[in-house]
Protein backbone atom coordinates (compact mmCIF):
# COMPACT_ATOMS: atom_id res chain seq x y z
CA UNK A 1 0.00 0.00 0.00
CA UNK A 2 0.84 3.76 -0.72
CA UNK A 3 0.26 7.46 -0.12
CA UNK A 4 1.00 9.48 -2.34
CA UNK A 5 1.08 13.48 -1.87
CA UNK A 6 1.08 16.65 -3.72
CA UNK A 7 0.82 20.66 -2.03
CA UNK A 8 -1.53 23.39 -1.69
CA UNK A 9 -0.85 26.90 -0.42
CA UNK A 10 -0.10 27.82 3.24
CA UNK A 11 1.90 29.44 5.70
CA UNK A 12 5.28 27.86 6.87
CA UNK A 13 5.94 26.35 9.91
CA UNK A 14 9.24 25.37 11.43
CA UNK A 15 10.19 21.51 10.90
CA UNK A 16 9.23 19.02 13.61
CA UNK A 17 11.19 16.39 14.44
CA UNK A 18 9.52 12.78 13.89
CA UNK A 19 7.75 10.91 16.80
CA UNK A 20 9.96 7.92 16.29
CA UNK A 21 13.87 7.74 17.33
CA UNK A 22 14.76 8.34 13.92
CA UNK A 23 16.82 11.08 13.29
CA UNK A 24 16.64 12.52 9.55
CA UNK A 25 19.73 13.80 7.87
CA UNK A 26 20.14 16.63 4.94
CA UNK A 27 17.72 15.06 2.30
CA UNK A 28 20.80 14.78 -0.45
CA UNK A 29 22.39 12.01 1.66
CA UNK A 30 18.85 9.66 0.62
CA UNK A 31 19.99 9.80 -3.01
CA UNK A 32 19.19 6.45 -4.56
CA UNK A 33 19.34 4.67 -8.18
CA UNK A 34 20.83 6.06 -11.22
CA UNK A 35 18.41 8.82 -11.39
CA UNK A 36 19.78 11.67 -9.61
CA UNK A 37 15.99 13.01 -8.04
CA UNK A 38 15.33 10.26 -6.50
CA UNK A 39 15.13 9.92 -3.00
CA UNK A 40 14.73 7.02 -0.47
CA UNK A 41 14.28 6.99 3.77
CA UNK A 42 14.18 4.14 5.43
CA UNK A 43 11.76 4.02 8.52
CA UNK A 44 10.30 7.30 7.80
CA UNK A 45 7.42 7.03 10.03
CA UNK A 46 7.10 4.61 13.12
CA UNK A 47 5.79 1.37 13.50
CA UNK A 48 3.16 2.22 15.52
CA UNK A 49 2.32 5.50 13.21
CA UNK A 50 1.74 3.09 10.36
CA UNK A 51 -0.61 0.87 12.72
CA UNK A 52 -2.14 4.36 13.54
CA UNK A 53 -2.37 5.07 9.68
CA UNK A 54 -3.55 1.25 8.59
CA UNK A 55 -6.68 1.64 11.00
CA UNK A 56 -7.88 5.31 9.90
CA UNK A 57 -7.51 3.34 6.41
CA UNK A 58 -9.54 0.11 6.61
CA UNK A 59 -11.85 2.46 9.60
CA UNK A 60 -12.74 4.83 6.43
CA UNK A 61 -16.80 4.19 4.89
CA UNK A 62 -17.08 1.28 2.05
CA UNK A 63 -17.92 4.39 -0.14
CA UNK A 64 -14.16 6.01 0.41
CA UNK A 65 -12.89 3.11 -1.69
CA UNK A 66 -12.43 3.45 -5.44
CA UNK A 67 -11.87 -0.16 -7.05
CA UNK A 68 -10.09 0.00 -10.80
CA UNK A 69 -8.66 -3.42 -12.22
CA UNK A 70 -5.35 -3.73 -10.72
CA UNK A 71 -6.02 -1.97 -7.26
CA UNK A 72 -8.09 -0.19 -5.20
CA UNK A 73 -7.88 3.54 -3.61
CA UNK A 74 -9.25 6.27 -1.51
CA UNK A 75 -8.94 9.93 -2.50
CA UNK A 76 -8.54 12.45 0.84
CA UNK A 77 -8.13 16.16 -0.24
CA UNK A 78 -10.53 16.70 -2.82
CA UNK A 79 -10.91 16.13 -6.69
CA UNK A 80 -8.48 16.33 -9.42
CA UNK A 81 -9.63 17.35 -12.35
CA UNK A 82 -8.02 18.70 -15.93
CA UNK A 83 -8.58 22.42 -14.77
CA UNK A 84 -6.93 21.63 -11.09
CA UNK A 85 -8.20 20.57 -7.64
CA UNK A 86 -11.36 21.03 -5.94
CA UNK A 87 -9.83 20.88 -2.26
CA UNK A 88 -10.88 19.33 0.64
CA UNK A 89 -9.00 19.48 4.43
CA UNK A 90 -7.36 16.71 5.07
CA UNK A 91 -8.15 14.76 8.27
CA UNK A 92 -5.54 15.37 11.07
CA UNK A 93 -4.51 11.56 11.17
CA UNK A 94 -2.93 12.32 7.61
CA UNK A 95 -1.58 16.09 8.21
CA UNK A 96 0.65 14.42 11.10
CA UNK A 97 2.50 12.73 8.04
CA UNK A 98 1.97 15.20 5.03
CA UNK A 99 3.20 18.28 7.38
CA UNK A 100 6.42 16.74 8.29
CA UNK A 101 7.11 15.87 5.02
CA UNK A 102 6.61 19.26 3.27
CA UNK A 103 8.44 20.74 6.33
CA UNK A 104 11.52 18.47 6.53
CA UNK A 105 12.02 18.47 2.56
CA UNK A 106 11.88 21.92 1.89
CA UNK A 107 10.65 20.81 -1.44
CA UNK A 108 6.96 21.54 -2.03
CA UNK A 109 5.81 24.81 -2.55
CA UNK A 110 3.73 24.97 -0.06
CA UNK A 111 1.26 22.41 2.53
CA UNK A 112 0.84 19.25 1.62
CA UNK A 113 -3.00 19.11 0.18
CA UNK A 114 -4.04 16.15 -1.98
CA UNK A 115 -3.31 12.35 -0.99
CA UNK A 116 -4.33 9.29 -3.03
CA UNK A 117 -4.33 5.85 -1.34
CA UNK A 118 -3.49 2.74 -3.38
CA UNK A 119 -3.91 -0.56 -2.13
CA UNK A 120 -2.33 -3.58 -3.90
CA UNK A 121 -3.06 -7.53 -3.56
CA UNK A 122 -0.17 -9.79 -4.62
CA UNK A 123 -0.25 -10.09 -8.64
CA UNK A 124 -2.18 -6.54 -8.47
CA UNK A 125 0.04 -3.46 -9.83
CA UNK A 126 -0.01 -0.43 -11.61
CA UNK A 127 1.42 -0.03 -15.72
CA UNK A 128 4.11 2.60 -15.83
CA UNK A 129 3.07 6.29 -16.39
CA UNK A 130 3.57 9.50 -15.47
CA UNK A 131 1.63 11.32 -12.48
CA UNK A 132 0.36 14.29 -14.71
CA UNK A 133 0.81 18.15 -14.40
CA UNK A 134 -1.60 18.27 -11.28
CA UNK A 135 1.10 17.08 -9.21
CA UNK A 136 4.22 18.68 -10.45
CA UNK A 137 6.91 19.33 -9.81
CA UNK A 138 7.00 16.59 -6.59
CA UNK A 139 5.63 13.67 -5.08
CA UNK A 140 6.31 11.80 -2.50
CA UNK A 141 5.30 7.98 -1.07
CA UNK A 142 5.02 6.71 1.66
CA UNK A 143 4.72 2.31 1.86
CA UNK A 144 2.97 -0.13 4.13
CA UNK A 145 2.27 -2.87 5.60
CA UNK A 146 4.22 -4.71 3.16
CA UNK A 147 7.46 -4.40 0.73
CA UNK A 148 6.88 -3.53 -2.71
CA UNK A 149 9.30 -2.82 -6.08
CA UNK A 150 8.91 0.30 -8.41
CA UNK A 151 10.13 0.62 -11.54
CA UNK A 152 11.16 3.82 -12.93
CA UNK A 153 11.64 3.62 -16.84
CA UNK A 154 12.83 6.77 -19.56
CA UNK A 155 9.76 8.16 -21.12
CA UNK A 156 10.05 7.43 -24.94
CA UNK A 157 10.73 10.97 -25.31
CA UNK A 158 13.83 11.08 -23.48
CA UNK A 159 15.35 7.81 -25.46
CA UNK A 160 14.34 9.03 -28.84
CA UNK A 161 16.68 12.57 -27.84
CA UNK A 162 19.42 9.91 -26.74
CA UNK A 163 19.27 8.33 -30.50
CA UNK A 164 18.99 11.57 -32.27
CA UNK A 165 22.47 13.44 -30.55
CA UNK A 166 25.71 12.46 -32.08
CA UNK A 167 27.23 11.07 -29.26
CA UNK A 168 24.57 8.42 -28.65
CA UNK A 169 24.08 7.74 -32.75
CA UNK A 170 28.03 6.65 -32.53
CA UNK A 171 27.46 4.38 -29.96
CA UNK A 172 24.55 3.02 -31.13
CA UNK A 173 26.36 2.65 -34.73
CA UNK A 174 28.87 0.43 -32.46
CA UNK A 175 26.50 -1.62 -30.32
CA UNK A 176 24.73 -2.80 -34.14
CA UNK A 177 20.90 -3.67 -35.10
CA UNK A 178 20.54 -6.24 -32.45
CA UNK A 179 21.78 -4.28 -29.42
CA UNK A 180 19.51 -1.38 -30.91
CA UNK A 181 16.31 -3.13 -31.28
CA UNK A 182 16.73 -4.71 -27.50
CA UNK A 183 16.81 -0.89 -25.67
CA UNK A 184 14.46 0.42 -28.59
CA UNK A 185 11.55 -2.11 -27.88
CA UNK A 186 8.66 -1.74 -26.02
CA UNK A 187 5.94 0.93 -25.52
CA UNK A 188 6.61 2.36 -22.01
CA UNK A 189 3.50 4.42 -22.02
CA UNK A 190 1.77 1.13 -22.89
CA UNK A 191 2.87 -0.62 -20.00
CA UNK A 192 5.96 -2.21 -20.55
CA UNK A 193 9.20 -1.69 -19.93
CA UNK A 194 12.61 -2.83 -20.87
CA UNK A 195 14.55 -4.12 -18.00
CA UNK A 196 18.13 -4.14 -20.33
CA UNK A 197 18.12 0.21 -20.06
CA UNK A 198 20.89 0.91 -18.06
CA UNK A 199 18.68 4.37 -17.13
CA UNK A 200 16.39 2.34 -16.00
CA UNK A 201 15.54 1.80 -11.57
CA UNK A 202 14.36 -0.06 -10.08
CA UNK A 203 13.83 0.54 -6.44
CA UNK A 204 12.75 -2.23 -3.00
CA UNK A 205 10.03 0.15 -0.62
CA UNK A 206 9.97 -0.64 2.20
CA UNK A 207 7.20 -0.49 4.94
CA UNK A 208 7.17 3.10 6.93
CA UNK A 209 9.61 4.00 4.29
CA UNK A 210 9.63 7.52 2.05
CA UNK A 211 10.12 7.74 -1.28
CA UNK A 212 10.16 11.51 -3.10
CA UNK A 213 10.95 11.77 -7.01
CA UNK A 214 10.91 14.94 -8.60
CA UNK A 215 12.03 17.13 -11.49
CA UNK A 216 13.92 15.15 -14.00
CA UNK A 217 12.73 11.33 -12.44
CA UNK A 218 9.09 12.99 -12.55
CA UNK A 219 9.36 14.81 -16.20
CA UNK A 220 11.18 11.97 -18.08
CA UNK A 221 10.55 8.59 -16.69
CA UNK A 222 7.37 6.70 -16.36
CA UNK A 223 7.17 4.90 -13.01
CA UNK A 224 4.81 1.84 -12.30
CA UNK A 225 4.75 -1.47 -10.11
CA UNK A 226 4.92 -4.95 -12.07
CA UNK A 227 1.53 -6.80 -11.40
CA UNK A 228 3.22 -10.11 -10.36
CA UNK A 229 3.21 -12.40 -7.11
CA UNK A 230 6.84 -12.26 -7.24
CA UNK A 231 9.64 -9.61 -8.27
CA UNK A 232 13.06 -9.71 -10.32
CA UNK A 233 15.30 -8.13 -7.70
CA UNK A 234 17.98 -8.66 -9.86
CA UNK A 235 17.61 -4.56 -10.83
CA UNK A 236 17.37 -3.63 -7.48
CA UNK A 237 19.15 -0.60 -6.32
CA UNK A 238 20.12 -0.17 -2.49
Amino acid sequence: MEDTMTQEAAAAAPPERPSSAFVLRSLQDYTVGAIPTLFYVPDFISQSEQSQLLHHIYQAPAPKWKSLKNRRLQNWGGVVHEKGLLPQALPSWLTRITDRIWQWTGLFPSAINHVLINEYHPNQGIMPHQDGPAYYPVVAIISLASPVVIDFTPHKRLKEQEHTDPQNRQTDELLGPSMMESNGSGSHECGTSNESDPASSSLMLMPCSLLIFKDQAYTDYLHGIQDNELHNLDKVKQ
